[in-house]
């Protein structure tokens, strides 16, 4: 029983099916259950706290950060401690009992009645009844959007830890958690309800960027163009990865003046582009490439490198000593870094590890990308694009972003955005923009032809680009000479693209694979409803998308 799993929620699951044995990503049959568990503790929390949502009363904040947390710790690359899960669970039963005992009378799904067993033993016998494919008789597609809910909450939450580590949170985005989570257990929902809580929870997905926009660009200021250098620096260094810019941030105070470079990796990169930050001298470029390759660019690298959100894959013995991971991520035998009682970190251990391995022992030739194109930068140059685009000068724009991931189908988007025409401009976000943002797309009509807009959850700064241009076309989303092409990876992906939708977005191209989550009927819901379309070839999409714009 404990050496089997079923798990689906990442684009690279085995076969495109499930993953049953072991996770693609490293996660163990262990690891998964504790977390189904968990994930059947949280329904059951939100059970209790549905009724008194609707009665007005707000539910305790510590424990939707709590009920945050764990959605986050159960999203994909993000922990593997089989003991951080024991702990979580222990707490869940805690957080459940105190709802049941405010809840009114009522009949409430198993997931609200069961209690956790005493034993780790136990909870993993008793994941099997939370296990996604344990109701046999439940409807495919009733089965398929519940996923989708949960995996749109999961990526919610991770946007949601962010913001509320920086001191911003919104209570519509807080109560979602508990009434999306309580509609993945309420047999009485139509596919129609079904429908329109995927629907929401894409509201929400826009609400939680927003709010996360607000409190990075608040603290941080606008992101503005700045050259960030990808190439190494003599030195000793630490590389910080994930999406936490304020474990960044606090990371650069600690080590400012003891000789020692500060790298971004994978989705850390738009932090160069933050005045905030970027002030930092010692904040000295970009380190390797996407997070898939992690293990090979860490390989006995002399110097540490910090996780502070998800993608993080085992770590080889050659730098398992000099990888630290903070926030919710972690790694069984991992160096964890706390949060301390006051909201701050002490990472003197890791700075002293970074001394003391030395560091690169030479300078590489610089080597420069353009970063910092949030929806403030780009809107400033909103009237030359307007008139380049009447002039005839700028023909189309595609969005090409998204997760990234070690599938060989993701070449797709380097060769389309290889192939887009001169008198185009490619806007990019999150970590699929590794595929093809060291290359030199050069200009038109005065402006760069790549945009680096930032990080996944700045697809709101991508829709407030896109708005901001229809508002100067007079015209809609959906009119515009605008492609979005989406590669999707994780449950961050799955937010991001209800977001789109939920805003009315049409059109978009979505690979490199369907999710495996998604049943035959609801992706005909969604090329009906919303003309989603499974990435082709390069060139016959690149051709649709501008034979379409004529």
């Amino acid at each position: 029983m404990e050496n089997s799993m079923f798990c689906y929620q990442c684009e690279q699951t085995a076969g495109g099916k499930g993953c049953t044995k072991s996770g693609v990503c490293g996660k163990t049959p262990e690891i998964a259950n504790l977390q189904d568990l968990l994930i059947y503790q949280l329904k059951g929390i939100s059970s209790y706290a549905k009724p008194l949502i609707e009665r007005g009363k707000s539910v305790d904040k510590e424990i939707v950060k709590f009920v945050e947390n764990a959605l986050f710790t159960t999203l994909t690359n993000v922990n593997f401690d089989a003991e951080v899960h024991v702990r979580l669970l222990k707490k869940s039963q805690k957080v459940k009992e105190s709802l049941r005992a405010q809840a009114p009378e009522g009949q409430y799904p198993d997931a609200a009645a069961y209690n956790l067993s005493d034993t780790r033993e136990m909870m993993l016998k008793d994941s099997v009844k939370a296990g996604i494919m344990y109701d046999q008789n439940l409807d495919a597609d009733i089965r398929s959007l519940r996923s989708t809910i949960l995996y749109g909450l999961k990526g919610i939450s991770a946007y949601g830890h962010q913001a509320r580590f920086l001191g911003y949170s919104n209570e519509q985005v807080d109560n979602i958690y508990f009434l999306g989570l309580e509609a993945t257990t309420n047999d009485n929902l139509t596919l129609e309800d079904m429908i329109r809580m995927t629907m929401r929870v894409g509201d929400m997905a826009v609400q939680v960027m927003k709010t996360l926009d607000e409190a990075n660009t608040s603290i941080y200021k606008d992101p503005s163009p700045h050259k960030v250098n990808v190439n190494i620096k003599k030195g000793p260094f630490i590389i910080v990865s994930g999406h936490d810019l304020k474990d960044l941030e606090m990371l650069l105070k600690q080590t400012e003046g003891k000789g020692i470079n500060i790298y971004t990796h994978g989705e850390m990169l738009p932090a160069n582009g933050y005045p905030e930050l970027k002030k930092y001298k010692h904040l000295v470029g970009n380190f390797g490439s996407a997070w898939q390759n992690q293990q090979k660019e860490f390989d006995g690298i002399p110097g540490c490198i910090l996780m502070t959100t998800n993608c993080m894959m085992r770590p080889r013995e050659t730098y398992k000593d000099r990888i630290f991971s903070t926030g919710v991520v972690g790694w069984d035998g991992v160096k964890h870094i706390p949060v301390l009682k006051d909201g701050t970190k002490d990472f003197s251990e890791i700075i002293d590890k970074a001394l003391e391995l030395g560091g690169f022992k030479k300078d590489e030739d610089e080597k420069q990308i353009l970063v910092g194109f949030g929806h403030h930068a780009a809107l400033s140059h909103a009237e030359d694009i307007v008139g380049a685009v009447k002039k005839g000068e700028i023909r189309h724009f595609f969005l090409i972003g998204g997760c990234d991931g070690a599938r060989p189908g993701r070449s797709y988007y380097t060769d389309f955005a290889k192939m887009v025409p001169k008198d185009c401009i490619i806007l990019t976000l999150a970590c699929g923009k590794y595929r093809f943002n060291k290359l030199d797309f050069g200009t038109v009509s005065g402006l760069p032809r790549l945009l680096d807009v930032g990080q996944c959850n700045d697809a709101y700064s991508a829709v407030r680009i896109a708005t901001g241009l229809a508002d100067a076309f007079e015209t809609d989303v959906n009119s515009l000479p605008l492609t979005i092409v989406l590669s999707w990876y994780e449950q961050k992906a799955v937010a991001d693209l209800l977001a789109l939708l939920s805003l009315g977005i049409k059109g978009i191209y979505l690979g490199p694979s369907l999710p495996a989550f998604i049943s035959p009927n609801v992706l005909q819901y969604l090329v009906d409803t919303f003309d989603i379309r499974p990435i082709s070839t390069p060139e016959d999409d690149l051709s649709t998308s501008l034979k379409q714009a004529k």
